[in-house]
């Protein structure tokens, strides 16, 4: 086992001095991917959400009544961006994706208020759209606690004076004031995106995985020019061959890491989340996998030509599919659903987690586990179909 690693490291160190000594392929590893940060951070600045007032659809089934009144105070308010549907054409409209969701008046939302019986307001809101739902949800339950507090004020009124029932026009009470009232405060500015937060990680874990396919080629070169054989006959050992090129695929990978997300920090001012240590874990990992899928993809080819179009193919299928080109949680949820075959989908996904919707370390579990699936199948596959000749079968 000694020997094993021995010579695996030599062979590492020795890959690596090639690496370092080509001046196309450090290009193409650290300063490719920079430029493409560059052009896209650029395009996509000041790219974010903006400063926009609470949207709510409503649809009342009364003719008329409190929830009428409701809406008319709302909207003379003009506090809300306020929208009255129809039932029909609201269900219809939240089907087809044009709206979030809305809030329905019952049809006996009057005469239920009035007589002290209990009264539901619907909430209906589009599948896979949780802030809509929230803010339906927190209306709804606006408009329920101010009713219910309006109605139990105005009705000891009344038995104060001897009444006995509400008036079923509660705006009898002075139309002059809306039943129900929204109060905004400002509590920050809306600040755009930075792009940084994005392009960084996607552009990082599509040049590791193309570097990383990229060596396959090498490895297919030394196999054909009997490089592999001369050095069994050498006394190295298979299992030395396969960690060798292993791990001089790591030592790239680190570089690629280090001066890619050191420029980020430095020059993009990305920010790293609240739990860096979640995100350089998921980038360590990343390179361990690319690594052994460029292990595997070179015990998978037979030429040198098969072994450079394998490599570039695979990297411009995966990248796009796995959010490398752009965020995935703006895509189609099919397109989210076939990340999930690449290792870059898990990786974007975590990044993205932990960069720019503030999760911690425990939220990527799930991705950690995804990725480290995928680098042990990768080198199983190596181990198994890795070939020192090319005549071996």
């Amino acid at each position: 086992m000694r020997l094993v690693l021995k010579q695996s490291l030599i062979l590492a160190a020795k890959d690596t001095r090639v690496f370092l000594k080509d001046w196309f392929g450090l290009a193409f590893a650290l300063l490719f991917p920079l430029v493409f940060v560059l052009g896209f951070s650029l395009a996509l600045r000041n790219v974010g959400p903006g400063d926009e007032r609470l949207s709510i659809t409503v649809v009342t089934q009364e003719e008329e009544g409190i929830s009428r009144q409701i809406i008319e105070g709302l909207a003379e308010e003009n506090v809300v961006d306020l929208t009255v549907m129809e039932y029909g054409t609201a269900l219809r409209a939240t089907e087809d994706g044009d709206i979030g969701g809305f809030v329905a008046f019952p049809e006996d939302f009057t005469s239920s208020l009035v007589a002290g019986r209990p009264t539901k307001l619907e909430v209906v809101a589009r599948i896979g759209d949780p802030e809509t739902e929230a803010a339906l949800s927190g209306f709804a339950n606006a408009v329920a606690a101010a009713s219910s507090n309006t109605r139990t004020a105005v009705q000891a009124i009344l038995q104060l004076g001897g009444a006995e029932a509400l008036p079923l026009d509660m705006g009898a009470f002075g139309r002059d004031r809306a039943l129900l009232r929204f109060e905004t405060e400002q509590i920050g500015p809306v600040e755009a995106y930075n792009a940084g937060n994005f392009t960084v990680p996607g552009y990082l874990t599509m040049f590791v995985f193309f570097a990383a396919a990229l060596a396959a080629e090498a490895i297919t070169r030394e196999r054909e020019n009997h490089t592999m054989e001369r050095l069994t006959a050498t006394g190295t050992r298979r299992g030395s061959v396969v960690a060798g090129k292993y791990l001089g695929s790591v030592y790239r990978g680190v570089m690629q890491l280090a001066v890619l997300w050191g420029v980020g920090l430095v020059a993009f001012r990305i920010d790293l989340g609240f739990s860096p240590a979640a995100v350089i874990l998921i980038s360590v990992l990343m390179v361990l996998t690319s690594a052994a899928f460029g292990v595997m993809l070179a015990a998978l080819v037979r030429t040198q030509a098969s072994a450079n179009s394998a490599a570039v193919l695979a990297s411009l299928v995966l990248a796009p599919i796995g959010g490398c080109w752009w965020p995935l949680f703006i895509t189609p949820e099919w397109m989210q659903t076939l990340a999930l075959i690449t290792p870059h989908g898990w990786a974007n996904s975590a990044f993205n987690k932990l960069m720019l919707f503030g999760a911690e370390g425990g939220d990527v579990v799930l991705e950690l586990a995804a990725l480290a699936a995928f680098g042990v199948g990768f080198l199983v596959i190596a181990l198994v179909r890795f070939r020192l000749s090319p005549r071996a079968s």
